[in-house]
């Protein structure tokens, strides 16, 4: 049902911030008839349209009235269950019994009340609230919980020897023969997420659990930046108040702990944390023996993290966040650091009492991270921004990869493991670890081309191999689990194993404590690859692994990539999962929500996103909502620009972009519009290198002297740390709020030059309004590389998509073993073999690239700038290419003003002077 033309609904949403403009109301009228209906919905309105305003201000609304409802409904059923059990006023009952009723029901409303406000422990001076004080004692080395057996457990301890220490390390007993798994019991909580070092289930089970707040909404963006801005808009109603609000983000984000952040990694900071989790649930690790060379010397370890050992600290925090209103990333991290608890753990226990749940995409979209955050879908709204590339974005989430290195690092650890313990495991426990050591050894075979099954079964694979430093091939995942020789193994069964015994986090602490112990290297006694990352990293990558072996065949491929390394060491390599398919992922979520809204600048083509989130929807059950924009016509200018100052022809294919005299062409249009355009000008290239290419080009050409005379050149750093640094330089030099720079020099009034990449960090989730970006350039139709071998698998994948002629597929794509080389070739001539489907999509990737780059400049009603779209096929007769014209899939409030050709440049730069000929500066 498409709603474009208008909403019947007059909705009223008082607590918009100023007058709304007419598609924001219209955007507003729209979503809340969509919620009322439930299911999917795609609702498109352009960066720069107050979107996330309007949705804010909706959506909330929404929540509000429907409880309101469902309180009327619950007061209106009470009372008739009232009259109908009473007889309005019965003899047959006493008035102090209907007092008491009602007297009691008062009471429990105020212990909610009280427990809100001043923590779900008041007035309970229970067993567990004494537990928590004496653990607080105990943890600083001030006394020991009064529990029974604990002097005799301390006896133990202090006659324990370094064989009795080792049992930590062995898994309880596992029986392997029930065929349902169900039956098999296990002492402690599976985890959530394959290997889960810790569990993300430890740290708060001794919390007692409140009411969950029903009827909430999860809001979800794809970068951290995006969900502060979120934030920001919404501190801007009274939703910031009336609301609880927590904001949910990552532990790199949100950790204060100095000594894990030294770290730098994200991996290597969760995987810190988890380790200091599972410290804390560790007993014996309070005192412990350690034998030295001359006996046994008892020493005192703190265990967990100390940003977590205070509860008390972490109820202040939930109570200063409750009372803060929304508070954002930063903002929870600085109150963290002030209070001395930990923001990461503090926030997630938040996640019951919220009524908005803002989080990053990977946090609501993966199964394992929503039940390891505790995240309840069920009858909830969820709302989805920035999701012009959803489709993507959540299946390369489901990717799973494990290099040579990691595959040596862990076979060395559990075969350093089952010699030790051998003798003391269980039949179940010791025939799961032989199947795990199994499946290694093959997987190593694999990458050391000992492989003989694999590698005969396709001769161009050796081939390949030997032509090139670097080959790949893909296959099936049952052809993988068949040519290895592994199709008995009950992969499911051994996934689930993994996650009861806690067996891969036994084995890698074992490996760490002999290290430790023998005081010998782990690269030289394990074989540990420090590049490849941690131990536990490792073997979190093989559990991923046979996760997603665990998947249906047509969901995905297995890649394998054998790559020659120079020097004396192996050769290295890697084998990958490809996740091809949204739709079943996705269908979790839809199934559990009330309603699932994705929103975004430009959601088109609508089609491809249907059939690869939500084929099974029928088209007249998905609701479509689409608006222009705010800006008024004479605001834009975008011309197709086909030729340069000196007219030659602008071909940025990729035979021709790395001409010299191309990047010349480039650089003289670009010293001929720093003469017109008087602030920014953002351009935007299709990759780092070829970004460092044309850069150097200029340089050694005197392009870029040339530039500088008029303005400054500021370039994308790759880190994306430096970003911050670098636009704030930016904005100060286009729009100085001062007549001197940051540099104590006077500020230059022509403004400068950025130079950006598409798909990085400026051109997504950053606003160029005003003079930041008055003119945009895009160089080039930005075509991700046809060598990119997980691109074509889903480029293939895609075309066999409705496809009513499956011989034809089958003889386009019929062999199960895929060979690549990096050969530019030969992912064109699979493009060209491709139906109108899997080049729509290849397009389309470019294309969506495009829209989201050049959406960064008008951001507000009132803004202004010319586009420029630099490249012969923005111009060219779309008869005469093998693909569609990138035109059509340009905004079509881009579309109608668009000047599609010109003559020569000079009619550009014409255009380009009228168009600025009015000094309209507005400086924010």
């Amino acid at each position: 049902m498409d709603v474009s033309e208008g909403i019947k609904r007059d909705s009223k949403f008082p607590a918009f911030p100023f007058k709304p403009y007419s598609i924001q109301i219209d955007f507003m009228n729209a979503l809340y008839q969509f919620l009322d209906q439930g299911g999917v919905s795609m609702l498109e309105s352009p960066t720069g349209t107050g979107k996330t305003m309007s949705l804010i201000c909706s959506a909330l609304q929404w929540v509000l009235d429907r409880r309101q409802q469902q309180k009327s409904e619950e007061a209106g059923r009470g009372c008739r269950e009232n009259q109908e059990n009473h007889g309005g006023g019965s003899d047959d009952e006493p008035d102090w019994l209907r007092d008491f009723v009602v007297d009691k029901e008062k009471q429990v409303q105020c212990e909610r009340t009280s427990k809100k406000k001043y923590g779900s422990r008041l007035g309970k001076p229970d067993k567990k609230h004494n537990r928590e004080i004496y653990k607080d004692f105990h943890v600083i080395g001030e006394g020991s919980p009064p529990e029974e057996g604990c002097d005799n457990s301390y006896k133990k301890i202090d006659k324990v020897d370094v064989d009795v220490i080792d049992e930590e390390f062995l898994p309880e007993e596992y029986e392997s023969e029930d065929e349902d798994l169900d039956n098999v019991t296990s002492k402690r909580k599976a985890s959530n997420s394959g290997f889960a070092l810790s569990s993300e289930e430890d740290e708060s089970e001794e919390e007692e659990e409140e009411e969950e707040k029903k009827l909430k909404v999860f809001f979800c963006s794809r970068t951290h930046s995006q969900l502060s801005q979120f934030i920001k808009e919404l501190r801007k109603t009274v939703f910031a108040d009336e609301m609880d609000v927590v904001c949910l983000g990552s532990r790199k984000n949100l950790c204060i702990n100095e000594e894990v952040l030294k770290l730098g990694n994200s991996s290597s900071i969760n995987e810190r944390c988890l380790e200091l989790q599972k410290k804390k649930k560790n007993e014996p690790a309070k005192i412990k023996n350690v034998r030295a060379s001359t006996g046994v010397r008892r020493t005192k370890a703190l265990s967990g993290c100390p940003m977590l050992r205070k509860h008390r600290l972490q109820k202040e925090f939930r109570n200063e966040v409750s009372q803060g209103g929304a508070l954002d990333i930063e903002d929870l991290a600085k109150l963290g650091r002030n209070l001395g608890t930990c923001p990461y753990y503090g926030s997630r226990s938040m996640v019951l009492s919220a009524d908005l749940v803002v989080l990053p995409y990977q946090s609501l979209l993966s199964k394992s991270s929503r039940e390891a955050l505790g995240l309840n879908l069920k009858s909830n709204v969820v709302i989805i921004d920035e999701a012009h590339n959803l489709a993507d974005s959540l299946i390369s989430m489901h990717d799973s990869r494990i290099t040579l290195a990691q595959l040596e690092n862990v076979h060395s650890h559990l075969e350093r493991y089952f010699d030790r313990f051998c003798n003391l495991l269980g039949p179940g426990n010791r025939r799961y670890i032989q199947t795990i050591m199994v499946l290694t050894r093959a997987f190593l075979r694999v990458l050391n081309n000992e492989s003989a099954n694999l590698l005969d079964s396709c001769q161009d694979i050796e081939k390949a191999f030997q032509e090139s430093r670097a080959s790949e091939f893909s296959m099936s995942v049952n052809d993988f689990i068949f040519e290895l020789n592994v199709d008995n193994v009950n992969l499911i069964k051994l996934v689930k194993y993994i996650k009861e015994s806690k067996i891969m986090h036994k084995v890698s602490s074992y490996g760490e404590k002999v290290t430790n112990l023998e005081k010998i290297s782990a690269i030289t006694k394990l074989g540990e690859h420090y590049e490849d990352g941690s131990t536990q990293s490792a073997f979190q990558s093989l559990a991923d692994m046979l996760l997603s072996l665990t998947n249906n065949d047509n969901d995905g491929r297995i890649i394998i990539s054998k790559s020659r390394t120079m020097g004396p060491r192996k050769q290295g390599g890697y084998i990958k999962y490809v996740m091809l398919s949204g739709e079943k992922i996705f269908s979790e979520i839809v199934d559990q929500a009330h309603a699932v809204l994705l929103v975004g600048g430009t959601l088109q083509p609508i089609e491809e996103t249907r059939e690869r989130l939500f084929p099974w929807l029928p088209q007249n059950q998905l609701h479509l909502f689409s608006c222009g924009h705010i800006v008024p016509p004479q605001n834009i200018m975008p011309i197709a620009v086909s030729r340069g100052p000196s007219g030659r022809s602008f071909d940025f294919s990729y035979n021709s972009r790395s001409s010299p005299d191309t990047m010349r062409e480039l650089g003289l249009l670009l010293c001929n519009l720093v003469t017109i355009v008087s602030e920014g000008i953002v351009v935007f290239f299709s990759s780092f290198d070829y970004e460092a290419k044309v850069y150097e080009a200029w340089e050694s050409s005197g392009i870029l002297d040339r530039i500088t005379k008029r303005k400054r050149i500021f370039r994308e750093p790759r880190n994306n740390t430096d970003i911050e640094s670098v636009l704030k330089e930016y904005k100060e030099t286009v729009c100085p709020s001062s007549s001197m720079n940051s540099n104590g020099n006077p500020a230059s009034p022509g403004g400068a030059v950025l130079l950006a990449v598409v798909g990085g960090k400026l051109s997504e989730g950053i606003n160029l309004s005003d003079g930041m970006g008055r003119c945009i350039i895009m160089v080039g139709l930005p075509y991700p590389s046809p060598s990119d071998i997980e691109l074509l698998e889903r480029i293939k994948h895609i075309e066999g998509f409705r496809n009513s002629n499956p011989i034809e597929t089958t003889t386009t794509f019929s062999t199960s073993y895929n060979v690549y080389s990096g050969d530019i070739k030969g992912g064109f001539d699979i493009l060209r073999s491709c139906s109108h489907r899997g080049k729509e999509y290849y397009e389309n990737l470019c294309m969506k690239a495009v829209n989201q780059s050049i959406g960064r400049a008008i951001r507000h009603m009132h803004d202004y700038a010319a586009i420029l779209l630099v490249d012969t096929r923005y111009a060219s007769d779309s008869s005469k290419r093998s693909f569609s014209h990138p035109v059509n899939k340009l905004p079509q409030w881009i579309k109608d003003r668009l000047v599609s050709s010109t003559n020569n440049y000079g009619e550009v730069h014409r255009l380009v002077h009228q168009f600025f000929k009015l000094d309209r500066r507005v400086c924010q």
